[in-house]
Order: C-alpha cells, then structure tokens, then sequence
C-alpha cells in the first residue's frame, strides 16, 4: 500500500481513479513477462491472422463442411503445407498445380482446391461471381467421388484422381463456356463488316479483338500448367496419395494413369487455344483487309483530288491565253476577222494539251494499275489470255503450271534489246 499510494496509506484508503492506474507501456516494461500480457498479444494476433473459408468433402462425397473458416496456421499444420502454398491460393492469379508429399494444391480459374487422399477443401473466394460454376463442380465432384464400385466412368480411379478429373472437366467446361459466349459476337460483327464498314461496327470490333486476347492468354496459362505438371515425372508419381498411405512406392516413370489423365484435357485445352488463336487471326485479318480498302479509298480520293488539279491547270492556261488576249493593248489581232476563233482554238488546245500533258505524268507515276472490265479487256492487259488462272491450290502443284513458271523465268532472265521507240 505504501508503494502503491505513498505515505497517505497509513491514513486510510481513498476511492480508486481512473488517473492512479498505470498506462500500458509501463505495463509491458514493468511486467513484460506477465501471463496476461502474453495472452492479449496472442488474442490480437489471432484476430488479425488472415483465415480462408472452406468447404469441405469426406471420402463419400458428401460435404461435411460447409462455409468453414480456417486460420492459415492451422491449414498448414493440419494438411502439410508450406507458407507460400496458401499464399498462391489466397493472392496469385495465375493458374497452378502444386503436388506435395500428402496433397495436391489446385488453383485454376474459378477454383482452388486442395484435394487429400480422403478430404477435397474448396477454398471459396470472397467477392466473387463464381457461384454458378463452383456449385456445378460440386455437383460434378459428388458424383464422380460418389462412383467406387460402379462401372461408370472413372470408377477405377482413385479419390485423388476423380476429384482431379472433376476440377479438370469443371476448368474445361468453363473455358469452352467463356469462347462460345466470346465467339458468336466476334462471328457476327466480322460477317456484318463484310457488308459495310462502320465506325461504331469498328468500336465494337476493337472491344471483342481484347476480349479474345484476353481469353485466349487465360487459355494458354491453363495449357501450360498442365504441360508443366506432365513434363515434371516425379511430381507425376507422388500424385498417388492413396498409394502413398498403403506404403506402395512407384516409380519415377510409372504414372500412366495420371498421364493419360492430364494428356487427355492437355489436348482439349489445346484445342481451346487453337480455337481463340484462329479466332484472333481472323480478326487480325479483317483489320487488315479493312485497312487495306480504307488506304484504296484514301487513295483514289486523292487520285481524284489530282484529277481535279490537273483540269484546274489546264482551264487556268485557257484563260490566261483570254486574258492575255483581252488587255487593252493594240495587237492588230482584234481588226482581223479570224482573231476570235484563232484565240479561242488556241486557248482550248492549249487547255487540252496541258490536261493531257498532267494526266499521262499521273498515270505513269500511279502505282495501282485497274484493269476495266466493260472494255473485255483480259489481265494481261493485251487482249491474250494470262498464263494465270484462279485453280486453287491444288491446280499450282500440277505438272503444266510449273511448266509454265519455269519458262516464265527462263523468259525473264534472257536479255532482249530495247528499240529505240
């Protein structure tokens, strides 16, 4: 008492306030140690652990678990994880497939699973629209794990690689979902700029050419990780989680199952790709066609535009020859009775010849030759039939066609005099 309050102690005690406690970092320096201390620093460290919400299948195939929040220690220390596993679950975008000694780690797409020898945790996602699909995989998964003494599809299998065929055909699913829903807008506004080009049919192109990239990407990043899965042997074989439990030790190279597994959505994904990399092309395509007719166009209008000069040159020397005519000096032309004619004939030869002169130095500098079909006149331009005709690619390889280039070039390569002319 004396320590606590001082000399006044001895006097009688007095009511406690709120001013004579001791703060808290004299507290923690005092009494760091303190069996309290240690257990409000524990609470606040629990209360900010990050924890992920888990749903969680037995070996039956019945969920067991619904919505479950497990704090990230605990997944670790439960399941055998390492720190950075969970942190590609809860922060990495990117497709992986991670194999450890007791579990395999998913994250593709719309899920992240981690499937045991017995358990399938499905990580959900907060904030995300992915209800649908993640509620179609659970159906898909039940039945699938569901199926041990059947003769059903996959019923064969292990409960590792059932649950892995489900998360792999529910990955597929969505991917083949995403490109049908991104392919038939893509179809339709190429087919309606075949018609006519227009600027907001342009906009509307511009939007689905990003959107195909973008699809196509997370396309390509699915493939690789199942590419990486199949190209690493070891982490093949410890994929056999079941095995591992019964004490039955495989080899490095014996994992057919598991292969032809991962081989099988390898090339539908692959497919996938193929699709969207054909779809990207046709798109990049018909921007370049486009592009093409709009640099046509671009250039007949200024075609037009010198067409327009040159006549312009040639009425403006006409009328100098008038004006030159009509000043108000004595030339001795005007008393005459052909003066008129002589000057208006020559103004319009004059005029004639200077749009004749500009339109043969246009020609000779245009570098698109059009040929006019109202004339007959055939492509090579000389009323004879051209060696070329549209056979498709089956009539270049024929024998007479490479016949006729071979003599072409024989043609070409002999040297014939010029004529003065």
């Amino acid at each position: 008492m004396e320590k606590l309050w001082g000399a006044t102690a001895r006097k009688g005690a007095r009511p406690l306030r709120p001013s004579d406690l001791p703060f808290h970092d004299e507290m923690a320096i005092h009494h760091g140690n303190s069996m309290f201390n240690s257990r409000r620093i524990l609470t606040a460290k629990s209360a900010s652990e990050p924890r992920l919400r888990c749903t969680e299948v037995d070996e039956n195939g019945e969920v067991i678990l619904v919505d479950g929040e497990f704090k990230k220690t605990e997944l670790i220390a439960k399941y055998g994880l390492l720190p950075r596993d969970l942190r590609k679950i809860d922060s990495s975008t990117l497709p992986h497939i991670l194999v450890r000694p007791s579990a395999i780690l998913l994250n593709l797409l719309h899920l992240k699973v981690l499937i045991k020898k017995d358990r399938v945790l499905l990580f959900d996602i907060y904030g995300s629209k992915t209800s649908y699909p993640q509620s179609a995989f659970m159906y898909d998964l039940q039945g699938k794990l569901k199926q041990r003494t059947g003769h059903g599809l996959g019923s064969g299998l292990p409960y590792e690689f059932r649950a892995l065929e489900a998360v792999l055909t529910s990955v597929t699913s969505e991917l083949e979902a995403d490109f049908e829903a991104v392919r038939d807008p893509v179809i339709r506004i190429l087919s309606e700029l075949e018609d006519d080009i227009d600027r907001n049919k342009l906009r509307i192109l511009l939007i689905l050419s990003k959107r195909v990239s973008t699809f196509e990407q997370k396309a390509k990043l699915v493939r690789d990780a199942i590419e990486e899965l199949l190209e690493a042997d070891d982490d093949l074989s410890a994929m056999y989680l079941t095995e591992k439990v019964q004490d039955v030790h495989r080899g490095v190279d014996d994992h057919t199952e598991v292969e032809l597994l991962l081989e099988s959505y390898n090339k539908l994904c692959d497919e996938i790709v193929q699709e969207a990399q054909n779809l990207v092309s046709s798109i990049r395509n018909t921007e370049e066609i486009i592009r093409a007719i709009l640099d046509a166009n671009r250039n007949s209008l200024m075609l037009l535009d010198l067409k327009f000069s040159i006549g312009t040159l040639g009425l403006a020397m006409g009328t100098f020859l008038a004006g030159l005519y009509g000043m108000n000096l004595e030339n001795f032309i005007e008393e005459t009775n052909w003066g008129m004619g002589a000057v208006t004939g020559v103004s319009v030869v004059m005029s004639l010849f200077v749009c004749w002169y500009g339109l043969i130095k246009l020609r000779k500098v245009q570098r698109v030759k059009m040929m006019n079909a109202e004339r007959g006149t055939s492509v090579g331009g000389f009323g004879q039939p051209h060696w070329f005709r549209d056979d498709g690619a089956v009539g270049l390889l024929q024998a007479s066609n490479r016949e006729k280039f071979r003599r072409i070039t024989v043609q070409k390569g002999i040297k014939t005099p010029r004529k003065w002319f």
